[in-house]
């Protein structure tokens, strides 16, 4: 029974060691807890998620920048399998990978606010989902942080995912102003980094 218990802790520390394990586990529950919510037929509705700040989450008393990105990671997943993206997805055999993420921070989430996460498909083209992400402050009401996410899609398109799930064409939703902006600045910069890498590979 010693033995057993030692080598129990062993492979607990080693996966503690080199996996983020409380990053699966909470894939795992947002995904069964997904499972027993109703389905959202309206891939375009915005769904929310309610957090609180806890300790774990906090540098200098406030929400940690990239603690932001991590609840974000888990609404989109909590997002794509309430409304069926994710299973159509899997049935064509197609992938969905964050291309691009920008966050504006509007003002600190303190240790014990508590917070909704407000997400929803904005629009999407031919190669990607255009998602909106909030953080709405429980206690006053604030966007206090406000993010735009390019969900790639990997051997497939949009298009394609919709159809298969709503079994018809669906209408693409038109572009944000901002939203045009975020995608010509990320737009040019790929150009930019390209350009270079073309540079890099001439002067060799």
């Amino acid at each position: 029974m010693g033995d057993l218990l030692l080598w129990v802790l062993a492979v607990l520390l080693v996966l503690f060691c080199f996996f983020d394990v409380w990053y699966y586990l909470r894939v795992l529950a947002v995904l069964l807890r997904a499972w027993f919510l109703s389905p959202v037929f309206d891939v375009t509705a915005e769904q929310a998620v309610g957090g609180h700040v806890l300790l774990n989450d906090i540098d200098m008393c406030h929400m940690n920048n990239a603690r932001y990105l991590r609840e974000c990671d888990f609404a989109r997943i909590s997002l794509c399998a309430r409304n069926g993206v994710l299973k159509a997805t899997r049935a064509l055999g197609a992938a969905m990978v964050a291309g691009a993420i920008t966050v504006r921070y509007r003002r600190p989430l303190c240790v014990g606010e508590k917070f909704e996460l407000r997400t929803r498909i904005v629009t999407w083209d031919e190669k990607a989902f255009y998602i909106e992400q909030r953080f709405v402050s429980s206690k006053d009401g604030m966007v206090a942080a406000v993010l735009f996410c390019k969900l790639n899609v990997m051997r497939g398109s949009p298009d394609k995912i919709l159809q298969h799930l709503c079994k018809r064409k669906v209408e693409v939703p038109e572009f944000p102003e901002e939203l045009q902006h975020w995608i010509s600045f990320i737009t040019a910069s790929s150009q930019a980094l390209k350009a270079e890498s073309d540079l890099e590979k001439k002067s060799e």
